[in-house]
């Protein structure tokens, strides 16, 4: 997991840079969350505090808004 690095206007990317692999987001309270929703004002508990690359496999549910994270490189054979 990674420190949480902001762009020049305090948002949480959605990709990796350079690379562009997909990010989730772990939030204090141990839920999984979306880029979009780790921008959303949010009570302490629900703050964002890791974020990783989400490598392989199926879809990471977002536990906010229930959008699926797709992984970099799909599912394993």
């Amino acid at each position: 997991m990674s420190n949480l690095t902001r762009d020049e206007n305090g948002q949480l990317p959605s990709y990796a840079w350079p690379a562009g692999y997909p990010l989730f987001y772990l939030t204090k309270d141990g839920s999984t969350v979306c880029p979009c929703c780790a921008n959303k004002d949010v009570d302490d508990n629900q703050a964002p505090i890791a974020v990783d690359v989400h490598w392989e496999g199926e879809p990471l549910i977002c536990d906010d808004c229930g959008k699926g994270i797709e992984s970099a490189y799909g599912v394993p054979e």
